[in-house]
């Protein structure tokens, strides 16, 4: 029977696989060599880091992460090993569209900040990058899109511009870049430096694509400052940045139930396509319907920025999140743990 090790965190997956496979849950940071050795799967999340450290000698021969990143895996080694791996791009976009437009009109209203007619620029414009930046249209901001590597492939002619002239001429700025060799520390001295006096900055992409001193010498020439994730989290955090941070959260912009159900259902489905287990590869858990909102006034008008934020605000209550980090920034990964699933929402 094949042998399977799963986070025990990744949800809606207990009784899945059991059917079809010898199943053993574990916490991330309990996935050693030991533990793994003689297993033929791993599912995981970014908490277990997949490299030789881990795998040397090792029986595994499938990896899936119900994540979004991959820089907790060695692709380079599991290539070489012919490990075959799968993660779940897009699965939490939902969820990260719904916290940035939340986190801005509850920053925005709170702070008596104007956003109508301001430039929404959109650094990283795949699966997330692109939900972002397609809400901030329908909510009347011009939008600005910088993604070296989809312009390189010809797509859509037009609608990208070099960073340097989205960072000198957008109002916000949304980081949505994948943590790679190119975007570790590209927000950097020379980066801040083109940011726009009084932007505001967001990033719930990954902490270490920022520079934390090169942030914090910009910090009080922004409107406000939005961070979810860190350098260092999630252990040591810079509580300066916390502190300067107008919603400082514990990396939770995609922990949404839609997320967590599209996460666990893509590894799954790839799971039994690569052990050729047909009655899975549809699988996904039982979900009622994503909510549906709408921005419009019944006069057909659009709603205004107060209005806008207390119907995000209804839905996620973020600044809950943010006075428990901020009263305790060493709690990181407890309120990340305990944090329940918010539900995302449609507006097309």
């Amino acid at each position: 029977m094949i042998k399977v090790i799963a986070d025990i965190d990744i949800p809606y997956l207990k009784g899945v696989l059991e059917p079809f496979a010898e199943v053993t849950y574990l916490k991330g940071k309990e996935m050693d060599r030991n533990a793994v050795c003689d297993a033929d799967a791993l599912l995981i999340r970014t908490r277990t880091h997949c490299d030789s450290t881990l795998l040397e000698g090792s029986n595994v021969k499938f990896i899936a992460s119900a994540t979004i990143g991959t820089d907790h895996v060695d692709r380079e080694y599991l290539a070489s090993r012919n490990i075959h791996f799968e993660n779940a791009p897009g699965c939490n976009a939902g969820g990260v569209m719904q916290y940035v437009h939340t986190a801005l009109f509850a920053v925005a209203s709170r702070k008596n900040l104007p956003l109508e007619g301001k430039t929404f620029g959109v650094i990283g414009v795949g699966n997330t990058g692109g939900r972002v930046a397609a809400l901030a249209k329908h909510l009347g901001f011009k939008v600005l899109r910088n993604d070296p590597p989809k312009e390189a492939m010809g797509e859509e002619k037009g609608l990208y511009c070099p960073l340097e002239y989205l960072l000198e001429h957008s109002d916000i700025i949304s980081m949505h870049v994948p943590l790679d060799e190119t975007t570790k520390g590209m927000g950097d001295r020379d980066f801040f430096s083109r940011v726009k006096p009084g932007a505001i900055f967001i990033n719930a992409s990954r902490g270490e694509v920022v520079v934390d001193e090169a942030l914090k010498g910009r910090c009080s020439e922004l409107s406000a400052l939005i961070l979810d994730v860190w350098n260092g989290e999630p252990g040591a955090i810079s509580e300066e940045l916390v502190a300067a941070a107008d919603i400082a959260t514990p990396h939770i912009a995609g922990y949404s139930y839609e997320g967590k159900i599209n996460g666990t259902a893509m590894v799954v489905q790839a799971f039994a396509r690569y052990f050729g287990i047909g009655e899975l590869e549809g699988f996904a858990p039982e979900h009622t319907p994503v909510p549906q909102i709408s921005f419009y006034r019944e006069d057909g008008r659009m709603k205004d920025r107060d209005e806008i934020a207390a119907l995000l605000l209804e839905r996620f209550p973020v600044y809950e999140l943010d006075k428990a980090l901020r009263s305790d920034p060493g709690s990181f990964e407890k309120i990340r743990a305990e944090y329940k699933y918010r539900r995302e929402f449609r507006w097309r």
